[in-house]
């Protein structure tokens, strides 16, 4: 992944980045629940990489973690993409901009991220 977002900014030098999540969201299952054992060699290191989302949503009721967690792993996909410094300072120079999305499958609504932290619907 981080190859093809490598080419993407230095060579293709892409004017956007969407982080896509999406509810009922396998990854975020098996982050929140743990990963099955047939799931383990590639599944199981994957999901972790959002462990810091899964300890924030275990501090919410748990009839709304889920769906907390989608939404935190966007967040912090965002912030671990700032961690290149190629792509922090494309941002910093007006180059690239980051945008977090979440689709909900059940609802057909897409949300954004906002500047206020917050997922708000697209207007059509």
């Amino acid at each position: 992944m981080s190859s093809a977002v490598e080419f993407a900014v230095r060579a293709l030098r892409v004017p956007d980045i969407i982080v896509m999540g999406h509810a009922m969201c396998g990854g975020i299952q098996a982050l929140l629940r743990g990963t099955p054992p047939e799931l383990s060699d590639f599944v199981g290191p994957w999901v972790r990489i959002a462990e810091l989302a899964r300890q924030k949503a275990m501090q919410v009721p748990a009839e709304q973690r889920h769906t907390f967690c989608e939404h935190e792993s966007i967040r912090l996909s965002l912030t671990n993409l700032m961690t290149f410094p190629w792509i922090k300072q494309a941002v910093e120079a007006g180059d690239l901009r980051l945008h977090g999305c979440y689709f909900g499958i059940g609802s057909g609504v897409l949300e954004r991220l906002g500047l206020d932290g917050v997922f708000h619907p697209i207007a059509d």
